[in-house]
């Protein structure tokens, strides 16, 4: 394979590699390990190896990839799309050639092992008072003799027998009113959307309604998007549903959407074309599985950070790429859900949370609203872990907020044997510190792999990689056990003791799961992992270490781990590895999904919505990117658990061994000197 062949790149995964020109994107995808289903064989029937190839600079992998990057669309092409359809800008993997450079999106629906979004929503409870209520009320019929119009009676109506005064509509609802009217006799079900300003009729249904109305929940996250229907009467989450945000083929963090944004023409346009295409099946998606008319639909709230808000808005995002990180808007938005193309009922309404600052957004403004630091006594760090994470920091008498650019290591992206949650990922780790030997869960089973019957648990599954909450328990299973020093080097067999560390080049990598002689994945734990995941736990230290400093203290009361990927992080292992600071492990817990909560609170409290408003105004903004000590508390956190800052309460629980594989001599390859990065 010669250096000058085209580089092939595969979003999520990240996994990339040189090809000969010619080479189908299904066997380049085969050789990387991509998740790249196929049923025919590669013969162009199944459509499962669909494709959506990148166009345009891609300046976080170095690349600029050309219209021409693909082979010509084919006979075979063309045939599927003209009996079965295939959406724009797709292409079958088994017949598009590599001719040149070229990012490849591999979409959820084109994969095996299709990700888990484990987004769900926590019980809380909420104090019911929706903006969009229902109002059966009676009209009178229209008089000669005292002329007015059918909606100005309705509107009188509503005000006598309700106490709804200064009525409005819109033409969608207007154009429905007389017929509504007349077949129900007078008598109507009115839902008015009342939320501060004049209130607006939004849905109208002859005679008495007897049935539910509901409005959607969305957390809008950069690599996961999650909805929550709910039934705006009783408070009930009637579904739950996520899917991949599609924008990860423009770049799997926010800086890189945005430095698209700015080198692409209209990169902005179609990024903001395919968020909203996904909310639209998100929408279609959960109704369906909750068995409701999306007409029935009246309401959405969205929480996002300030990139994501910017593009499904239709906003340029360009200004946040750069100081002073300048927003369009950071106030809270009242508009139509058709303004953002979301299927809900015609004059469905739409409210978005305000941002606290450039690079702190609704989603950190969601968190402050469902986990309230600002109403605690204790000095509470609330951790959002995500791609790009969240850091809120405060109690009753200040509350400060940050973002840390994490990176997507964390959802097991950029890591050798990585991969999003989904059935069959690794996702629970232990290691003996006598033997060195692993034992781990998979997600789609709770037994352990070595308990009797796991092999037969999992068959249907297999074991195909690991994702982001089994990468970290894996790092930290590697430093109690002695294979990994406090500088994140892996040792060798030699130095370690066990078979288990083989060599990888001028390094180490620690095998975890060998399943070849079945046909199966070699697992393994490499020092390019370790590294990805220091420098993922650096940022989110450094930025935590920060607001500490803001807040003139050394330590903090509690944390609270909140996201999706917050809920399955062990609190051990995520102080082993040094991702939070110090404190008694029985005050580090996890609010799960704190940024859907957030959204479901405003949703279904209108009073929730000021109070966030008020709050927002309130949080002081710590920007980590123009801070000096940012860079030191960066390098410092680099060690495992940290270089300078003493973690007594781990230290009364975990004895953590002392290994220098750097200094140490013999042992292999794994004594020599290790080269700075």
């Amino acid at each position: 394979m010669s250096p000058i062949d085209p580089l092939v790149i595969f979003t999520p995964s990240g996994k990339r590699g040189r090809f000969p020109a010619g080479t189908p994107v299904l066997t380049a995808a085969r050789q990387l390990g991509v998740d790249l289903d196929s049923v025919c064989g590669g013969r162009g029937i199944c459509s499962k190896c669909q494709v959506s190839p990148g166009v345009g600079a891609f300046s976080k992998h170095g690349v600029t990839v050309s219209a021409d990057a693909l082979s010509p669309w084919n006979a075979v092409e063309e045939r599927y799309r003209s009996k079965r359809g295939l959406a724009e800008g797709r292409r079958l993997g088994c017949q598009a050639r590599i001719e040149g450079d070229v990012v490849i999106d591999v979409p959820p629906e084109s994969q095996v092992h299709r990700q888990v979004v484990r987004k769900r929503a926590e019980a809380r409870e909420i104090t019911l008072d929706p903006a969009t209520r229902l109002h059966y009320v009676e009209v009178e019929q229209p008089d000669m003799h005292e002329p007015s119009g059918d909606f100005e009676r309705l509107a009188a109506a509503l005000e006598a027998q309700w106490g709804v005064a200064g009525l409005t509509a819109g033409l969608d609802i207007l154009a429905g009113l007389q017929a509504a009217l007349r077949k129900g006799g007078w008598k109507v079900t009115c839902a008015v959307h009342a939320a501060g300003g004049a209130p607006e009729l939004v849905s109208l249904w002859p005679g008495f309604h007897e049935g539910s109305v509901f409005g959607l929940a969305i957390d809008l996250g950069s690599t996961t998007i999650a909805a929550h229907l709910c039934d705006l009467q009783s408070g009930e989450v009637r579904a739950s549903s996520g899917l991949m945000n599609p924008q990860i083929r423009f770049g799997e963090d926010l800086m890189s959407r945005v430095s698209y944004a700015m080198m692409n023409p209209g990169g902005a346009v179609e990024m903001t074309r395919a968020v909203r295409e996904a909310l639209g099946t998100l929408t279609a998606q959960i109704a369906a599985e909750a068995g409701i008319d999306p007409a029935l639909i009246l309401e959405a709230v969205v929480v996002c950070n300030p990139v994501m808000h910017h593009l499904v808005l239709g906003l340029d995002p360009v200004e946040l790429g750069q100081a002073p990180f300048a927003l369009t808007v950071s106030g809270a938005l009242n508009l139509s859900a058709a303004d953002i193309g979301l299927p809900l009922a015609p004059a469905a309404k739409l409210y978005v949370l305000p941002c606290i600052a450039g690079h702190v957004g609704a989603d950190a403004a969601a968190v402050a609203l469902s986990e309230a630091p600002n109403r605690s006594e204790e000095l509470m760090l609330v951790v959002d872990v995500g791609t790009n994470a969240e850091i809120l920091l405060g109690n009753r008498e200040r509350v400060l907020a940050c973002s840390s650019p994490t990176g997507p290591a964390f959802e097991g992206a950029q890591i050798s044997s990585g991969q999003r949650a989904a059935p069959g990922a690794i996702e629970r780790v232990e290691i003996d510190p006598a033997t060195k030997e692993p034992r781990f869960r998979v997600i789609g089973s709770e037994l352990w792999s070595d308990a009797p019957g796991f092999a037969e648990a999992v068959a249907a599954t297999g074991i195909t990689g690991i994702c982001g909450s089994g990468i970290i328990e894996a790092i930290a299973e590697m430093r109690m056990a002695g294979l990994v020093d406090a500088g994140g080097l892996i040792g060798s067999a030699g130095q370690a003791g066990t078979a288990r560390l083989v060599p990888e080049g001028r390094t180490h990598a620690y095998v975890l799961h060998d399943g070849r002689e079945t046909g199966g994945p070699f697992i393994t734990v490499t020092q390019g992992d370790v590294r990805a995941i220091q420098l993922a736990k650096s940022a989110l230290y450094a930025g935590a270490r920060l607001l500490m400093d803001q807040m003139g203290v050394d330590t903090v009361d509690r944390v609270v781990l909140a996201g999706a990927f917050g809920a399955h992080i062990s609190p051990r292992h995520a102080m082993v590895l040094g991702m939070i600071p110090d404190c008694p492990l029985d005050k580090v817990s996890s609010a799960g999904n704190a940024a859907g909560t957030g959204a479901r609170i405003a949703l279904l409290n209108v009073a929730a919505r000021r109070e966030v408003e008020a709050l927002v105004r309130t949080i002081v903004k710590v920007e980590t990117a123009v801070e000096p000590r940012f860079q030191e508390h960066f390098v410092n956190a680099n060690a495992i658990p940290h270089a300078t800052d003493p973690f007594p309460n781990l230290a009364a629980v975990v004895t953590l061994p002392a290994p220098s594989f750097n200094a140490a001599r013999g042992g292999g390859d794994g004594g020599r000197r290790r080269r700075r990065g």
